[in-house]
């Protein structure tokens, strides 16, 4: 039934705008910009649990859990920050976009740097000296 929710809403949405862009542009986009947070609304609610999953599963092989939670965080800002740039670039700020995806892109690294820190440690640990 929660797809079902999506797709009608998306649907109502997109056809709310093809009606109202002509007339009222800036309203025909605040109602782009609500169907997409409502959407990212309904679907988070979903990523929780496999997130949960994903920590389990983590546990269960005893993986730290500080690796576990930057990947994490890495998926959730590469969601919001593509969510992000899809917004504004149905607003037609593809400037503003590529400034997103950039930031989402160096957050994603400076977050990894511990990961790639250990994993080159592991590596090297296993070469003999």
């Amino acid at each position: 039934m929660d797809m079902m929710q999506i797709v009608i809403l998306g649907i109502v949405a997109s056809l709310l705008y093809v009606i109202l862009k002509d007339t009222v542009p800036s309203f025909a986009f605040f109602i782009v910009v609500i169907a997409g947070i409502s959407l990212f609304l309904l679907i988070i609610t979903k990523v929780g649990a496999v997130f949960e999953l994903i920590e389990t599963l983590g546990a269960k092989a005893q993986i730290d859990t500080i690796y576990l939670a930057t990947i994490l965080k890495i998926i959730a800002i590469s969601y919001i920050a593509e969510m992000g740039v899809h917004l504004t670039k149905d607003a037609g700020l593809g400037s503003v976009a590529s400034k997103i995806e950039l930031a989402g892109k160096i957050s994603i690294l400076l977050l990894a740097v511990p990961i790639i820190k250990a994993v080159i440690e592991a590596v090297l640990g296993f070469l003999p000296v």
